[in-house]
């Protein structure tokens, strides 16, 4: 059972096509009244595939195929309006710009462009009811813990989920309770038809048999922390023991996926490097101009395999005093602009770091965090990333200090990455990365 819906992005694409469509189709009979001929919209469907091709692609960045979009109606208008602007720039310049794309007149474009948000607007707020179960089957939910009562609220909160739980059974008090007469018997005459299950919890093994008994009954049982990693995109760290290691971490070459990132890696860091290289007199003068001081920074990091290795950025701080530092008016720009990582592309041509991957430490930071933080060194297993996953999906990410309580929950994204990495993934998490740099927040 899937209930986190995976399906559910499928689903939306497919709409967004049939959108796009009704769109054109009620652009040109606006235009043309019912003289609609095949001649007419085949040219018309011509011009604007390609194009359709290119929004569906900005809507995926923009985030209007994750997971959680349903859920989300409040943002919505406004994240669609932001797309619908990129797209609509996108679309003057493909109309103007390129022959292939010409179409007459060109009021015709901005004819579709209002069908298209209006319709669009009105299927992602009113066709997300095709996500939203009628019925719910009835659950139960058998652990312990925080993260049992993250996934309660998130499931039971949230209509597109096709499950409610309907009770839990902390395994902490399991001694205090009468499982047969308090959980056996409302299973029965709830006709409860899911039960989650912490199936790692030494205190779930008394009541064992009685769960296998209800396999004959039709309940279908699920793994608690497949859900939680499912919704949550992390793996739980309550259940991070040697053995989950042995069972999930596996570091044997695959010539399939690895061959390809390292020539990801290789041409768009050569590409961007190439491209990079016009700004570097302009940041050179800024900083000269600045404080007269070096232009680079030079910062020790962990990389693959706990190796230190340097990288390199255009220095955005300065010396106040002894053990003071404070940030430049020329830092500043460059720090919002990212432009200040531009340097490190080098250390992806030259191995130290990959496009996509868990974000480098400084050692000090990693030397604590080692001794704090169990396991916490698995992370360098693999090569680090200019941009991974827990960048993207954290909410509360540390920020230039010791805080353990955000790099346990960074260390959870991390650990969803090693384990499920695949270059789709690094595709993924490479557009959304791009989508952060457009709109200046941080990565």
């Amino acid at each position: 059972m899937q209930i986190a819906g995976k399906k559910e992005a499928f689903m939306l694409l497919v709409g967004d096509v049939v959108v796009f469509l009704i769109a054109l189709l009620s652009m040109l009979f606006f235009s043309y009244g019912t003289n609609i001929g095949q001649e007419l919209f085949l040219r018309h469907l011509s011009s604007f595939s390609i194009l359709f091709a290119v929004w569906i692609l900005v809507y995926f960045i923009s985030g209007l195929y994750e997971k959680h979009t349903v859920i989300l109606k409040s943002r919505l208008p406004a994240v669609l309006l932001n797309a619908q602007i990129i797209n609509t720039a996108l679309a003057v310049l493909f109309f103007y710009l390129i022959p292939y794309f010409g179409i007459t007149p060109k009021t015709n474009l901005f004819v579709y462009l209002f069908f298209s948000f209006i319709l669009m607007l009105i299927w992602r707020l009113r066709g997300t009811s095709f996500f939203e179960s009628n019925h719910k089957q009835k659950a139960l939910i058998v652990g312990e813990g925080d993260e049992m009562h993250e996934l309660i609220s998130e499931v039971n909160n949230n209509s597109r989920y096709n499950l409610r739980f309907i009770s839990s059974v902390d395994l902490e008090k399991i001694d205090a309770i009468d499982f047969h007469d308090e959980i056996l018997n409302r299973v029965y005459s709830e006709d409860v038809g899911v039960i989650a299950v912490d199936l790692l919890n030494d205190n779930v093994t008394g009541i064992l048999p009685s769960l296998y008994n209800l396999i004959f009954s039709r309940v279908q049982f699920i793994d608690m922390y497949k859900i939680y990693e499912d919704i949550f995109d992390r793996i739980p760290l309550s259940i991070i023991k040697y053995s989950w290691f042995l069972e999930n971490i596996s570091l044997s070459p695959r010539i399939a996926y690895d061959v390809p990132k390292r020539i990801m890696d290789a041409v768009i860091a050569g590409v961007l490097v190439i491209a990079s290289l016009v700004f570097y007199p302009f940041i050179y003068i800024a900083i000269k101009l600045d404080d007269n001081g070096p232009v680079f920074f030079l910062q020790e990091r962990t990389g693959k395999n706990n190796q230190i290795f340097h990288i390199r950025k255009f220095r955005s701080m300065s010396n106040v005093s002894e053990g003071e530092k404070t940030i430049t008016r020329a830092g500043k720009v460059l720090r919002k602009t990212r432009l200040d990582e531009l340097p490190q592309l080098w250390n992806v041509l030259s191995g130290d770091l990959s496009l996509i991957g868990p974000r480098p430490e400084m050692p000090h930071y990693v030397e604590l965090y080692g001794k704090e933080i169990p396991y916490y060194n698995i992370r360098h297993l693999i090569k680090p990333g200019l941009s991974g996953w827990a960048q993207l999906y954290q909410k509360e990410p540390p920020k230039f200090s010791t805080e353990l309580v955000q790099t346990r929950n960074k260390l959870s994204y991390d650990l969803y990455y090693i384990k499920n990495r695949s270059f789709m993934l690094d595709i993924k998490i490479g557009l959304k990365t791009l989508k952060t740099l457009l709109s200046t927040s941080g990565v």
